[in-house]
């Protein structure tokens, strides 16, 4: 017997299991398939977005009623189900982003940086086919002001849309960013978007790492875009956060400042801006720790339980920060997948806050 994928709505990637019988059935968001051969079972769990399924081949004969019915009982028995992200459409599966390849309604952006390394050329010498390069840095960011900081705030509106229409990003365009660190840059795009009305982005989850390990095809050289797109800028309150919005949230302990900087950063031993340290009543958590080894994100109950955890509840209200907002950013998706709404990004961040010495601070971890 051999499974092999096929089209099956609300699925997503699958992967094999015993041989014997296979027994496909969904529940809701989760797709399960049952092998049968000494008692073994193997389980499929996807996001409902994604749109690739399998299809069971046994010899060209049909299962019989009895090994149905015993493969019936160990799903009920053995399986567990995995829960999905409640904005499964923020983040891409690989295979969905190969699917969409070609489709002149989706722009595929590689986000890749670093402050250490010129990643645009890392772009050049290979990146995922149609994908253009926008380092947030650079193209993202609003000059500095004549005092040096803060650095890196977004850009106006009217800045913003010749920037997107300079990428071919128009108003129904669906754009899909990827990085080399689990999506936390690409993540800067997404809040940037978000902040001026439009929705439609998703980041692809396990970034290039998961493309290439995949053995999926790599493009190089530079990618241009054929004509301009026309983008008009929506602004939309809720998405950042002010300095003068953070320091109201330190007097009155609401909204929860959430800190996902390293903890040398959270605690002053390193340093990054005039000042080191945290903002008062801050919670440290890195924005990391909701990403496995792989680069690909936590089951949503492990992302719930860990926030949890840490003081975050269903209705809270959260900022959060990291040294330029991109970090910051990272964790504003990943609650907004989780299904949370009140969440916004200290769009100034440390960079702001550590170069101000008329704001408050703390150091060590109090």
């Amino acid at each position: 017997m051999r499974l092999t994928a096929g089209t099956f709505a609300g699925c997503g990637t699958s992967v094999g299991v015993g041989a014997g019988v296979l027994v496909l059935t969904t529940s809701l968001d989760v797709a399960v398939v049952v092998g049968v051969v000494s008692g073994g079972v193997g389980v499929l769990t996807h996001a409902a977005a994604s749109s690739v399924a399998a299809t069971a081949i046994a010899d060209r004969r049909a299962p019989s009623p009895l090994l149905t019915r015993r493969a019936s009982r160990l799903t009920r028995i053995r399986v567990s189900l995995v829960s999905t992200l409640a904005r499964a459409d923020l983040f891409w599966s690989t295979e969905r982003v190969a699917s969409a390849s070609g489709d002149p309604r989706v722009r595929l952006i590689d986000c890749r940086f670093s402050f250490d390394e010129d990643m645009r050329s890392r772009y050049l010498e290979g990146h995922v086919p149609g994908a253009v390069y926008l380092s947030w840095a650079e193209d993202l960011s609003a000059p500095a002001p004549p005092s040096g900081h803060p650095r890196w705030m977004l850009q106006g509106g009217a800045a913003f849309a010749r920037t997107m229409a300079r990428f071919g990003i128009g108003d129904d365009t669906m754009v899909v960013g990827y990085d080399s660190e689990g999506g936390h840059h690409a993540a800067r795009l997404w809040l940037a978007l978000r902040r001026f009305g439009h929705d439609r982005m998703a980041v692809m989850e396990g970034g290039i790492q998961k493309w290439i390990a995949e053995g999926r095809p790599l493009e190089s050289g530079s990618r241009s875009v054929e004509a301009p797109a026309i983008f008009t800028p929506r602004p939309r309150e809720g998405v950042v956060a002010s300095k003068e919005e953070v320091l109201a949230a330190v007097r009155s302990g609401d909204p929860w400042l959430l800190d996902v900087r390293r903890d040398s950063e959270f605690t002053g031993v390193e340093k990054r801006a005039a000042r080191g340290g945290h903002i008062p009543g801050a919670v440290n958590i890195l924005w990391k720790d909701a990403l496995n080894d792989d680069w690909t994100l936590r089951d949503a109950d492990e992302l719930e339980e860990f926030y949890t955890n840490a003081g975050f509840g269903p209705e809270t209200s959260t900022i959060t920060y990291c040294q330029a907002g991109v970090r910051a950013a990272f964790t504003h998706l990943v609650l907004t997948a989780l299904g949370h709404d009140q969440v916004r990004t200290y769009d100034g961040s440390w960079e702001e806050w550590g170069n101000d010495p008329a704001l408050p601070i703390i150091t060590g971890r109090s």
